[in-house]
């Protein structure tokens, strides 16, 4: 990347998105061929460069479940109490499974009426369930079928299971792959893993199968036991170490540390903490906006940093308080920065369309957090709201504005105003509506296919390949507004372009 920081060292420092564009260059490639895969933090790889954005408007479950089968993430906002939150992250985590780590059990002497009340209650809809003895050891299995055919609501685990004997098990090293082999081969929809006779995880027929049968869904991004990756937003300090406990009980694959300034002393101490706690969990932390700051973070302990102060949308920080560069500069100069860490990059915020993550990819950034693109989709929380002139929009409100801040002083201390009464709250944010996009698979994949253009015109096989060979230049205004469409009487509606 040295000729393309020698550029923007000697020519425009400060700069963001609409004011520059890439050289093309001699190209062997198509943008189908290329290789679009990246990381998101130092052990946990993106299939795309694509993060949906913690927001209470972006991303909950079933945004962060669309994400992870299209190759991205999802990080799931906290403007929840922890607990929910970290059932959120479970439902995303048992969307599908490869193997199941823990789970869960029954007694011998557990009623039939009890099991069935205690799975209601819990909005569990599954009925496969192992049973474990007070020692420990498997006893059994009970499945649905045991369930519809017991007439009898009083009856024992041990009056309609499957005993140990009769089922199929594995030891505890066996790989989802070995595990629908096995199960193939033996025609057994459950196959319990024991270790010495103890309970060690249980694979699903239909979850492997669901899996290893649709090539087309290679893009999925799952954890090494095929389950679906997701992310969460745990701020800082003490509250962040509340959430952390429930959200790594529930498999949360990365934390990310979302304050609006990450280099203070509260930030770095919570990176420092979690990783003490949590080594096997990577941390996201941020945002910043300058080099030094980037560092200090990736010293603390964070497995990738979290740049933007201010580019978003509904974001009015840099109004409010005076803070914030412009974004490209701002990836650029913490990727200069990091050199040798091996600590990724994210962009949060700013990019507007596919030929703005195109340039943040170049300049240096592994990944791009994004919300407004998000906003309007099927998959975002809200409903959707029809206009009195037809149009159809959702509700989109920045995590710093007013109504967010109200919601908890835990959101309103992201912004430091957590001991602020409600009318003393100095927003950060605003609230909008954004157009209704329909599913956001369909966004992404005119996302991906930009970007894929991009690197095509650039003669990139891989993102790095794009990072080494980019070549920025600054554009005047009047070169912006040859960019866009324009000298036409009517402009019909394309997938990937709005202004």
């Amino acid at each position: 990347m040295v000729k393309l920081f020698e550029t923007l060292d000697a020519e425009f420092m400060c700069v963001t998105f609409e004011d520059i564009r890439l050289e093309s260059l001699h190209s062997d490639i198509l943008p189908p061929d290329t290789d679009v895969r990246t990381r998101l933090s130092r052990r946990i790889t993106l299939n795309i460069p694509i993060v949906s954005s913690a927001m209470d408007t972006v991303t909950e479950a079933r945004m962060a479940i669309a994400m992870a089968e299209a190759g991205g993430i999802g990080i799931i906002h906290r403007g929840m109490s922890p607990e929910e939150q970290a059932r959120k992250v479970w439902r995303v985590k048992n969307q599908r499974h490869g193997r199941i780590a823990t789970p869960t059990t029954v007694s011998p002497d557990a009623v039939v009426r009890d099991v069935l009340n205690m799975l209601e209650q819990n909005k569990r809809s599954f009925r496969t369930l192992p049973v474990v003895n007070d020692f420990g050891d498997v006893d059994g299995l009970v499945t649905g079928n045991d369930f519809d055919f017991c007439i009898d609501p009083g009856a024992r685990m041990n009056d309609i299971m499957t005993f140990q004997k009769d089922l199929v098990t594995a030891p505890k090293e066996t790989t989802p792959e070995e595990a629908y082999r096995v199960m193939l081969k033996t025609k057994k929809k459950v196959l319990l893993l024991l270790d010495d006779g103890k309970l060690s995880g249980m694979y699903l027929f239909s979850d492997l199968k669901d899996i290893f049968k649709k090539p087309s869904e290679f893009m999925r991004n799952t954890d090494a036991n095929k389950q679906l990756c997701v992310a969460a937003a745990v701020g800082s300090g003490d509250n962040a170490f509340e959430r952390a406990e429930l959200l790594a009980a529930n498999q949360c694959d990365a934390f990310q540390i979302d304050t609006a300034h990450g280099d203070t002393k509260t930030g770095i101490a919570t990176i420092r903490e979690l990783k003490r706690r949590y080594p096997h969990i990577d941390v996201i932390a941020g945002n910043v906006s300058n080099g030094e700051s980037a560092r200090r973070l990736a010293d603390a302990g964070a497995d990738a940093v979290a740049v933007g102060q201010g580019p978003g949308s509904i974001c009015t920080t840099r109004i409010v308080a005076g803070i914030g560069k412009p974004q490209v500069s701002a990836v650029y100069e913490s990727v200069r920065a990091l050199e040798g860490y091996d600590v990724p990059v994210i962009a949060d915020g700013g990019v507007g369309n596919s030929g703005d993550m195109v340039i943040a990819l170049a300049v240096g950034a592994s990944g791009l957090i994004i919300g407004r693109l998000l906003a309007g989709t099927d998959e975002s929380p809200g409903e959707k709201i029809e206009k009195p002139d037809g149009r159809i929009v959702k509700y989109y409100r920045g995590m710093g504005s007013v109504a967010v801040m109200r919601k908890s002083a835990d959101l309103a201390a992201k912004y430091g105003q957590g001991a602020l009464t409600v009318g003393k709250l100095v927003p950060e944010g605003i609230e909008g509506e954004v157009p209704y996009k329909g599913p956001v698979a369909e966004s992404l994949y005119q996302f991906v296919g930009g970007i894929r253009s991009g690197m095509g015109y650039n003669g990139a096989h891989t993102i790095a390949e794009l990072q080494e060979k980019a070549i920025p230049f600054r554009m005047s205004s009047a070169g912006l507004r040859e960019s866009h469409p324009h000298d036409l009487l009517h402009i019909t509606a394309a997938p990937n372009y709005s202004r």
